[in-house]
């Protein structure tokens, strides 16, 4: 009995942790999603990181996903990275959008989503 309470609060915990990095990764795009409203031309920092991935890697299917989404309206661009949904989430780990954020910018929102800052004793996130 003992090892099955064991597996449950290990399962709970792998989600949870789960779910705090996908939580983060929305907090980051967010940020990209502000960023990209103020200023459009920085959507070209994500097709060039696209390109040379593609050039290095060869094409793969999420990348063919996201450059469709790329070269259309920003309005879905910002849709997809502002959505809490399955297809937002999987996208978000395949993220083109590195290098709008500033290191110190990502650390920021990286710290707040640290598992003490995350699972506080009251079990919910706080915002730093």
């Amino acid at each position: 009995m003992r090892r099955s309470v064991e597996g449950k609060a290990r399962k709970v915990a792998m989600w949870s942790d789960h779910k705090r990095i996908e939580e983060r990764s929305l907090q980051l795009h967010k940020e990209i999603a502000r960023r990209l409203q103020k200023d459009p031309q920085l959507l070209q920092i994500a097709k060039d990181n696209l390109i040379r991935w593609i050039d290095r890697n060869g094409e793969t299917p999420v990348w063919r996903e996201w450059s469709k989404i790329l070269n259309g309206p920003l309005s879905q661009v910002l849709s997809v990275l502002l959505s809490p949904d399955e297809r937002g989430t999987r996208l978000r780990q395949s993220s083109p959008f590195c290098g709008i954020l500033s290191p110190r910018e990502r650390w920021k929102i990286y710290e707040s989503f640290t598992i003490r800052a995350y699972y506080p004793s009251s079990g919910e996130h706080r915002r730093r």
